[in-house]
């Protein structure tokens, strides 16, 4: 009956370390300005744009540039 608690204890720590083996090298959301090096991702508020597309059927589609 000692071998018992052993046996619990080493399959709870064998599982929680493949948990964490898994978790931790998780990648980061791709950033364009970090990854290319280029500068021209990133941008302050003032440069923020937004674009919306307006299509109905029959008619001619939009594509509307808003600043932020």
């Amino acid at each position: 009956m000692d071998w018992q608690p052993i046996a619990t204890w080493t399959v709870s720590a064998g599982t929680a370390g493949i948990f964490l083996a898994k978790a931790w090298p998780r990648r980061r959301k791709f950033n364009f300005e970090r990854q290319t090096h280029c500068g021209c991702g990133g941008g302050t508020e003032a440069g923020k744009q937004s674009v919306v597309f307006h299509a109905r059927k029959g008619q001619r589609a939009q594509v509307i540039v808003k600043m932020k």
